[in-house]
């Protein structure tokens, strides 16, 4: 089959998100089908500024077609224009204004896909929320896949977005979460449906070690081994899980680590302060964040920022964090989440995150919060008690195994995409 993914931006340097999401599950299906991604020329979502070059490239294997954003976006007098949007009575025009405000806002995309895409057997859209999926599910629809990453947030309660889940032939859905929430506010008229989420995708060779006592064995084709013995005991931050990212960034204690966008709406503001209590509390780990930084960080001792990382070193960071922290309040699937798990560390998560809670719940191998007290508390648990990280440890793996696997992702669209075609 030829499949076109659309997408607000993709490269490989985009290590969060839909986005990446989206990268991942188009890098595996172009082992089996020609597959091109439709985007922009944009690299920042605060900004949407062009900065990929205009026209066709190659990325890992896939043909990537990118087209220019109109214009660019002032992150500052969108939020306000939001603010008046989400708060107060409006028409249907201010929505579509307030959609063009959002961004990428790129006709040269949709004028693409409405000459074009008859030479695609299916259209894949990820994400619920921008204009390229909002307008392009309306040019052929019936070819069309729709990955909503949605959750309960002020936007997705906005009349437009009625319309868009009505649209699809499909849906791939993130966790049954997310699909309990969407069926119970739109009516989707999909002939196909399927909870997919996305596999963990760890580089080949990758070797995961485990913690004292702990055997973790393989997943499957994600290649995690079982730890070396060493002939003599060294202290972690010279050899041991993640010894090479602790090297690099002298971490010589426990940490608690973020992955993401540094940002006030991932719950990283909250995060630093519940942390900071925590600290006057008397405790003494750190807190690393690793990603692109959208906020400042406070000069504290306990605070360290390693920077955006390459895939590989955020799997080893990922492995040498003592917990991986997972703050944000909304989330459809959260990746950060689920890399923690395969690499056998524990999550600490925020319990106003459905999907979060859930997933902790159902594979036993994290903690959650609801307040500063709960956050301290449990931080303080898990930083304490080896035995019961490596349980975690373990419980988080075998969840892996059992839901994650890319084997069982890609037969859930290789169904979906069956599906499509037999109706058509």
């Amino acid at each position: 089959m030829k499949i076109a993914f659309v997408v607000q931006r993709y490269g490989t340097e985009i290590l969060g998100g839909s986005e990446y999401h989206c990268r991942l599950i188009a890098e595996r299906l172009a082992t089996k089908h020609e597959v091109e991604v439709l985007t922009t020329c944009a690299r920042d979502y605060a900004t949407w500024k062009n900065e990929y070059p205009e026209g066709a490239d190659r990325v890992r294997g896939v043909t990537v077609r990118r087209f220019a954003v109109a214009e660019t976006r002032d992150l500052a007098s969108f939020n306000q224009f939001s603010d008046q949007i989400f708060n107060n009575s409006h028409t249907a025009d201010q929505e579509m204004e307030w959609l063009r405000r959002q961004g990428p806002w790129s006709p040269a995309l949709l004028e693409y896909l409405t000459r074009h895409n008859q030479q695609y057997d299916a259209l894949i859209f990820f994400t619920y929320l921008y204009a390229p999926t909002v307008l392009g599910l309306r040019i052929a629809p019936d070819r069309s896949i729709l990955v909503p990453t949605a959750h309960d947030e002020p936007a997705i309660h906005l009349d437009l977005y009625k319309e868009v889940f009505t649209l699809p032939a499909g849906i791939a859905y993130n966790t049954e979460v997310e699909r309990r929430f969407l069926e119970t506010h739109f009516s989707t008229r999909a002939v196909a449906e399927e909870t997919v989420g996305c596999g963990v995708d760890l580089p080949h060779g990758w070797q995961a070690s485990a913690r004292p006592g702990e055997d973790p064995g393989p997943i499957d084709e994600l290649d995690i081994a079982d730890a070396k013995d060493d002939d003599q005991p060294q202290p972690d931050h010279i050899s041991g899980r993640g010894a090479m990212f602790r090297r690099r960034h002298r971490l010589h204690g426990d940490f608690a680590l973020y992955g993401g966008r540094i940002d006030p709406g991932k719950g990283c503001e909250e995060l630093i302060e519940y942390f900071s209590s925590y600290v006057h509390d008397g405790g003494d780990a750190s807190l690393v964040l690793m990603g692109v930084k959208l906020m400042q960080l406070p000069e504290e001792r306990w605070v360290r920022f390693a920077g955006l990382l390459s895939e590989r070193e955020r799997l080893e960071a990922l492995e040498a964090a003592t917990v991986v922290v997972v703050p944000s309040p909304y989330e459809s699937l959260s990746l950060l989440a689920l890399e923690g798990f395969a690499v056998g560390t524990p999550i600490l998560a925020n319990a106003r995150s459905e999907v979060l809670v859930d997933h902790c719940v159902r594979s036993n191998a994290g903690l959650f919060y609801a307040d500063r007290d709960e956050f301290v508390e449990a931080l303080r648990l898990l930083l304490m008690d080896d035995n019961l990280r490596t349980q975690m440890g373990r419980n988080g793996r075998d969840y892996i195994r059992k839901y994650y696997r890319w084997d069982v992702i890609m037969a859930k669209y290789d169904r979906l995409l069956a599906k499509i075609r037999a109706v058509r």
